[in-house]
């Protein structure tokens, strides 16, 4: 990537869901709607059953203004008091349209706070849990009430899906580093801007930190994200033109699913007197812990040290080691670099060997010697020197 610059803020409404009725508290709250609607929140009651407890009341869905999480309260069923020997929970699901599963929540609370992919719909769905003395312990489930979210479609329509940014991708180390490539309806002159939050932040924040090719912000790294792991991360990519506003691209990340950990350390090798190679090495440094660490040597594992039989009879045994965020910490992790060298570790034949070969070139030096001592004893007159004559 190119050089790193801080530029100036771009509209950070660009980032929010069309102007609609304001709450007043200033948040953004769609208008309601008929069940099976596809605009704003839907305010259902449940048709009659059998079932002796009520769903809840007045499901709504409001925007913040926090990128995609989204505000979800609802009221109590009629006559919630009366039920004094027993405990009211509520199920809540939701997803983005388009996810085929569905994320669960159970609480007490009348309120809750949920993140969600603003390009598409948010859906919700709501259900009543009576469990206790007055249910002979047995939970009853009341019929589910729905409600639904989304930016009014004039405004979708205005923003073409091609003027949005394509390629986000963002890896994390000890910072946060995202990048992204223009849309291919992306017009010149054209301004992205970066904004996150996570929960703890009172507003959304822009990033001071962009990356930038020729003039244009095609990336952005953030620091100081210790509180946002294990948390959801919201993140807005918008982009502004003089001509035209672009489609913002809107992302929910978890840090601990972009951890890249630092090469293993301390690799060492070691031949066995069985011919066995072994292998160790120690975790990274680095804010992936190390119970969370898998690491790739020949085959895929979670320990440190690995043998290898002597099934390999070439003469260098080359070694390299890599790890990765396991899947018990994380949905999908990144691969480090390898070990930095290649470390080969020779046979005990080639050992044995190199310790013979002086030796063997010493005794054959010492023979050729005493070969030579001997012919020049036998040339000679016995007990005289040798002499040699030179004539003019």
């Amino acid at each position: 990537m190119g050089s790193h610059a801080v530029r100036g803020q771009a509209p950070q409404s660009l980032c929010r869901t069309a102007p609609g009725a304001l709450s007043p508290d200033g948040s953004l709250e769609a208008a309601p709607a008929r069940r099976g609607s596809a605009v704003g929140p839907l305010l259902a009651s449940s048709s009659s059953s059998p079932s002796s407890v009520a769903p809840p009341q007045d499901l709504r869905i409001t925007d913040p203004g926090l990128l995609g999480s989204l505000d979800v309260e609802w009221k109590p069923p009629p006559h919630a008091q009366s039920f004094q020997e027993c405990t009211v929970k509520y199920k809540l699901e939701y997803h983005s349209t388009g996810d085929r599963d569905w994320k669960v929540i159970f609480t007490r609370k009348l309120k809750l706070r949920v993140g969600f992919d603003l390009s598409r719909t948010a859906e919700v769905r709501l259900q009543t849990l009576l469990k206790g003395r007055c249910t002979g312990d047995v939970e009853v489930q009341s019929d589910w009430i729905y409600a639904t979210f989304q930016i009014p479609p004039q405004v979708r329509s205005s923003l073409k899906l091609e003027s949005e940014v394509q390629n986000f991708k963002c890896i994390y180390h000890d910072y946060l580093k995202c990048t992204w490539q223009p849309g291919p309806l992306t017009p010149r002159g054209v301004h992205y801007g970066l904004y996150y939050w996570y929960e703890g932040l009172e507003q959304a924040v822009q990033c001071a930190q962009y990356i930038q090719e020729q003039g244009l912000n095609l990336g952005c790294v953030l620091h100081n994200l210790s509180q946002a792991e294990y948390r959801d991360l919201h993140i807005c990519v918008n982009g502004s033109a003089a001509a035209a506003q672009l489609r913002p691209l809107y992302s929910t990340l978890r840090l601990h699913n972009l951890a890249q950990p630092s090469a293993p350390e301390q690799l060492q090798l070691s031949v066995s007197a069985a011919q066995e190679l072994r292998a160790a090495w120690s975790p990274p440094g680095g804010r992936v812990p190390p119970h969370c660490l898998e690491y790739e040597f020949v085959s895929t594992q979670m320990e440190t040290a690995v043998t290898i039989s002597r099934a390999n009879q070439s003469h260098i045994w080359c070694v390299r080691v890599r790890g990765r965020t396991n899947i018990f910490c994380a949905d999908q992790g990144f691969w480090s670099e390898w070990t930095q060298d290649c470390f080969s570790v020779p046979r005990k034949e080639d050992k044995q060997l190199f310790i013979l070969i002086p030796v063997i070139l010493s005794l054959s030096i010492s023979l050729i010697i005493f070969m030579l001592i001997g012919q020049c004893k036998k040339r000679s007159p016995a007990g005289k020197p040798l002499h040699t004559s030179v004539g003019f």
